[in-house]
């Protein structure tokens, strides 16, 4: 293992010589572009004036580009222009949103745009800086998005979907209902948010031995949430309600009230770029049973706290996300659940990204379990949840990339191919 990190160390020094540029290219601006989000075909096919390069250190300019949900439903992207090198003493902000009733190619385009446009004050640093020019589209007496003249909604959004799934073999079959209905008022102040959902899952197996089971799953929740910002920058309230029924968590009717209170270190301005949040909450739920419980109960009223902290950073030397909460029943504390989560994406060096993703749960709260268990069908076909005392995943993994610096060649073909049988996974039909 240690001889072949000391090859992908050795691989990535390799002498500045292997990455020469053509002499017709040494005016061309050298964009890295970092965004999970983005269609980067497109940028590559509408900005053709920069060469784009697959590792930071290659670049003249860093692109970082992050994402949030706008009220409108539509999604503000967020852009930092870094300057390296030479360009080091540049760094450039914009920000561009897109609206909820945006198209796809609406929405790109304007990516496109901001993000050439962020580009300026390094082209005109270039050789190539008297090719450019600024062109002003004049607005056919439009008010902004920031200030509507008339709203008739008062920054209502409503959305609504449902999906039907049908599933069948020899031996065995299943029919799948979605549906969810959500609104959202969002302000500097206030933010609203109504929301209800429904799974309904019927279907049969047949077993070997001729024996039909039944797999009925159901699960619906509603759901309303006022939340107050608390001073400009740092301090939030949350008043929440939620009504919920599973079959699989033996809940017939679970209604549960909470209250409680955030506060960020960062401004929340910084959101997609840095956060750290301490979150507190007290709620009490009232709920029936479908069965009685591994604690004799039927129904039952329970109060309920939790503590968590969340620190979530997107910078140039990549992604990190770690969580802590801790919640536990106020009528015995031995009833508590811990939750640990972390997540990371880093460049360490040249090419190299080390990717690293796990959580952990110390489960002791899970009072809904049914007192009389589960049938060993009931397990294979995931139709309750079962008892357990911990949950955990983990994944470690890398990426090494090395070869051309330059990455901007765009070709589709075939890229659009999900055809069994043709082009995709053979007679056999993908991975069976």
């Amino acid at each position: 293992m240690k001889s072949v990190f000391a090859l992908l160390v050795a691989v990535a020094a390799l002498p500045a010589v292997a990455q020469a540029q053509d002499p017709a290219q040494t005016q061309v601006l050298r964009v890295f572009l970092d965004c999970t989000q983005c269609d980067f075909n497109n940028l590559r096919q509408d900005i053709t004036f920069v060469n784009y390069v697959s590792d930071r250190s290659n670049a003249d300019v860093h692109v970082l580009i992050t994402t949030q949900d706008t009220a409108t439903g539509g999604r503000e992207y967020t852009f930092e222009f870094i300057g390296i090198g030479a360009f080091a003493d540049i760094r450039q902000p914009m920000i561009y949103s897109s609206n909820g009733t945006d198209t796809e190619d609406e929405r790109r385009r304007g990516v496109s745009r901001t993000f050439s446009l962020g580009l300026t004050p390094f082209l005109v640093r270039t050789p190539a800086a008297d090719r450019f020019s600024l062109r002003y589209t004049q607005p056919a007496g439009r008010a902004t998005a920031s200030q509507p003249e008339n709203d008739p909604w008062n920054n209502w959004i409503f959305r609504v979907g449902s999906s039907l799934e049908i599933n069948a073999e020899e031996r065995q079959n299943s029919n799948r209902v979605r549906a969810n209905i959500n609104a959202n008022r969002t302000t500097d102040r206030w933010k609203f948010s109504v929301s209800s959902n429904g799974d309904f899952n019927h279907g049969k197996v047949t077993l070997s031995d001729g024996r039909e089971i039944d797999r009925i799953t159901e699960s619906w929740s509603a759901s309303g949430s006022i939340t107050k910002s608390i001073g400009p920058s740092h301090w939030a309230a949350l008043v929440r309600t939620e009504v919920r029924s599973s079959t699989q968590s033996n809940e017939k009717l679970d209604a549960r009230q909470a209250i409680g209170v955030e506060w960020d270190y960062f401004p929340y301005s910084e959101s997609t770029r840095r956060s750290f949040v301490i979150q507190y909450s007290v709620g009490i739920a009232k709920t029936k049973y479908n069965e009685t419980t591994i604690f004799g109960k039927l129904e039952e009223t329970v109060s309920d706290h939790r503590l968590a902290a969340i620190l979530a950073l997107r910078q140039p030397w990549g992604t990190m996300r770690t969580s802590a909460a801790y919640s536990a029943f106020l009528h015995d504390k031995s009833l508590y659940n811990i939750d640990l989560f972390a997540d990371a994406d880093i460049r360490l060096f040249r090419g190299f990204g080390l990717n690293v993703e796990g959580s952990y749960a110390r489960v002791r709260n899970q009072i809904y379990l049914a007192a009389g268990g589960a049938t060993d069908e009931e397990v294979l076909l995931q139709l309750r949840r079962l008892g357990t005392g911990y949950r955990y995943r983990m994944q470690v993994g890398f990426t090494f990339q090395f070869g051309s610096i330059y990455n901007n060649v765009v070709n589709p073909r075939w890229s659009a191919t999900t055809g069994r049988g043709f082009g995709g996974g053979g007679p056999r039909g993908g991975g069976d």
